[in-house]
């Protein structure tokens, strides 16, 4: 059986890839420090290191004990905002931690990864859809990191004979697969959303007067569970030697509004409410959607929930966790 370790493995995105591994017959283990991982999120039966992805020996340890074949590489400091007034956290965990896993494939002899990048890459594009062309001009500690990360990837490609990876770039992952797993970002706009309701406070919308349909901001949201098969598909594009592009979009190509989110927040949880409206935050661009069709292409992705499947299995997921 073919054998993944995930960096990253019980947090949000992380446990959800470790459950596709699973269900495509693969074996998954998981390593992480827990800094925003929750141990609970890691199956049951599912070899669990907890360690930090910077102490290169532990990783390596980890990629031999198992024998994994391959890295899908989840861990990472992933909030763009705080990047900002800690650059320097930001570099080491996800600059300084992927050039660690880097090295430790190399001393173990693995030599396929892939890795979660940031549609964050391209700051504020000059077009409504972002494609895989666009210029990379990253706004935040973050979005760099995220960028040399592809980078050293890339560099490890060229000079290491046959080793293979592929980045994968997104903006806003929402929803749930399953009960056991719920996001838990004090900073992403579902989850927000979702506590402010369980605490019988007001969703708030940032700026009304965008030059969109309805006024508010719109932005690409992808379901977690469709984000999770797509790194699986990913990784086993590389196993079977299919050509790939270096880096991958996975965007709707459409994006919705904050306020059809709000909508649909209040039509599924059934709890009505009027958003409180607070003025826009500097550097929101009214627009920013990707464009998914390189990877549809070239390895299936594809987007399989509606909205209201995002939110319900949003809410669904973080009431079965308990209470506020």
């Amino acid at each position: 059986m073919t054998t993944w370790l995930v960096t990253g493995g019980a947090g949000y995105i992380g446990a959800h890839v470790v459950r596709a591994l699973q269900a495509k017959g693969l074996a998954p283990v998981v390593l992480d420090d827990l800094s925003s991982g929750v141990a609970a999120f890691v199956p049951p039966g599912v070899p669990f290191v907890q360690a930090d992805i910077r102490d290169t020996a532990s990783v390596s340890d980890a990629l031999r004990d198992y024998g994994c074949t391959g890295v899908i590489h989840v861990a990472g400091f992933k909030y763009a905002g705080v990047s900002v007034q800690r650059p320097l956290h930001t570099y080491a965990q996800n600059v300084t931690g992927t050039a660690s896993v880097l090295e430790a494939m190399a001393d173990a002899g693995v030599n396929r990864i892939v890795f979660s990048s940031s549609a964050a890459v391209y700051g504020t594009p000059d077009t409504e859809l972002v494609t895989e062309d666009s210029p990379n001009r990253p706004e935040s500690p973050y979005g760099e990191s995220k960028l040399i990360g592809e980078w050293l990837i890339n560099d490890v490609a060229r000079s290491t004979e046959g080793f293979r990876g592929v980045s994968l770039r997104y903006f806003n992952v929402v929803g749930s697969a399953t009960d056991e797993v719920y996001d838990v970002s004090p900073h992403n706009l579902f989850p927000l959303v979702i506590e402010a309701l369980l605490a019988g406070r007001t969703p708030r919308i940032n700026g009304v007067d965008y030059p969109t349909p309805d006024g508010t901001c719109v932005r690409d949201y992808v379901h977690v569970g469709d984000l999770a098969d797509s790194h699986v598909a990913a990784a086993l594009a590389l196993t079977e030697g299919r050509p790939l592009r270096p880096a991958y979009n996975l965007g709707s190509g459409e994006g919705l509004s904050v306020r059809q989110i709000m909508d649909a927040m209040a039509k599924i949880t059934g709890i009505e409410f009027t958003p409180e409206i607070a003025p826009r935050r500097p550097g929101d661009p009214a627009r920013i959607v990707a464009d998914g069709s390189a990877a549809a292409a070239d390895f299936g992705w594809t987007m399989s929930y509606s909205l209201d499947e995002m939110v319900s299995s949003a809410w669904s997921a973080r009431r079965a966790s308990g209470p506020a």
